[in-house]
């Protein structure tokens, strides 16, 4: 298979080994930066799989690294489904449990034909109101509400941490957007981009983050590098990424 072959498929995310009766599959990076040879696997949250390769890698070798750590794989994403299994979609009554900036809250919902739609905190409650009771209502009024807090809270983050790191010369653009498997990306040319979710997560969580994609601006690739900037500015950030891992699910849960 050739490289072309590689980076066209890379961009389709199409790629899978055997370990046993198994199938791993796992989505491919190709970073100009990484240095050859070295390839970095990670599970996420979610159970996907995401492959760091450099510009240049064969199928051949890419695969080669995956088998090689095929077990450690296998084991990440048993455990993620795991937790998945026991994960309740919301069903959008009073009662159940939000969160926000890593806080708990009961939901409160109450139906007025004749008011406006609205959301707020007030005391442990998250008050929604609502014109019907339907749970795809509620569930709207939320979204937009949350997504407006998360605009202010992690800008005014974002811009509060740029400001501590040397590389960065100006506060980068942000954007948020719903993602299905991450909590953030940068781009090639340095926007940012936020799951709105992650601002129902401690404030230490969105921290790292943040600084997470931050560094990408400096370190494009997960090299040693990247890792020394990260251990440098947040040295406890395994344990805070650890615990918003766990908490990843019912954060993201619809």
């Amino acid at each position: 298979m050739t490289d072309g072959v590689v980076d066209q498929l890379a961009r389709a995310g199409r790629f899978s080994v055997r370990y046993g009766e198994e199938t791993i599959a796992y989505a491919l990076r190709l970073q100009p930066q990484r240095r050859p040879s070295r390839v970095a696997i990670h599970v996420e949250a979610s159970g996907r799989v995401l492959v760091d390769a450099p510009v240049g890698a064969t199928h051949a070798s890419v695969a080669q690294a995956v088998k090689k750590r095929a077990a450690w794989i296998a084991q990440h994403v048993a455990k993620a489904k795991a937790r998945l299994e026991h994960v309740r979609h919301r069903d959008y009554t009073s009662g159940e449990t939000v969160h926000y900036l890593g806080r708990r809250y009961r939901l409160r919902v109450t139906v007025d034909p004749a008011a406006a739609a609205s959301c707020r905190l007030r005391g442990g409650f998250l008050e929604v109101t609502v014109q019907r009771r339907a749970a795809q209502d509620v569930q709207a009024v939320m979204s937009v509400w949350l997504r407006h807090r998360a605009s202010e809270v992690l800008r005014e983050r974002l811009d509060t941490i740029a400001a501590g790191l040397r590389w960065v010369k100006t506060p980068p653009p942000m954007r948020l957007q719903w993602m299905r498997v991450q909590w953030g990306s940068c781009s090639p040319r340095g926007l940012i981009t936020l799951h709105p979710a992650l601002v129902q997560a401690p404030r230490d969580c969105i921290d790292y983050v943040v600084l997470h994609e931050l560094c990408h601006l400096s370190s494009h690739d997960h090299s040693a590098r990247f890792y020394r900037l990260l251990d440098r500015h947040m040295p406890g950030w395994r344990s805070v990424k650890a615990r918003l891992d766990g908490m990843a699910e019912d954060l993201l849960r619809q």
